[in-house]
């Protein structure tokens, strides 16, 4: 009973700190219309862009973040990993690219989009 009650509290707390990011961009666009919500898009390099580990660590997985954002935005991340045990489906991979082609044609790494709920670039900030 006592091992049926800590995974219950382990499951329970992980999904009330867990983020809703999103991986697919027409989904989050369309959830973000219905929400009436604008979406940050952030474009990582989770295994070897040092300045994007640090964001991850100090600020999305932050307790202020991750609040603030169920409330206000639609996440998506657009992740590039090199290393290959790190490698994204081919899918997801294809739909990174195609947002980085409309979104980070600079190629920066981090990169943090913010779109109005249809699409349109309302900032970008690069760390």
């Amino acid at each position: 009973m006592k091992k049926i009650l800590c995974l219950l509290v382990v499951l329970v707390s992980n999904f009330s700190f867990s983020q809703n990011w999103n991986y697919n961009f027409d989904e989050a666009v369309s959830l973000a219309q219905n929400e009436d919500k604008n979406i940050i898009i952030v474009f990582s390099g989770s295994d070897w862009c040092a300045p994007c580990i640090k964001l991850e660590k100090n600020i999305w997985q932050s307790d202020v973040f991750k609040n603030e954002s169920e409330k206000e935005w639609v996440l998506v991340k657009a992740n590039f990993p090199r290393k290959k045990a790190n490698e994204l489906p081919k899918e997801q991979t294809e739909n990174n690219r195609k947002l980085a082609e409309k979104y980070n044609l600079e190629g920066s790494f981090p990169l943090v989009v913010l779109l109005d709920k249809n699409g349109k670039v309302l900032g970008k900030m690069g760390v």
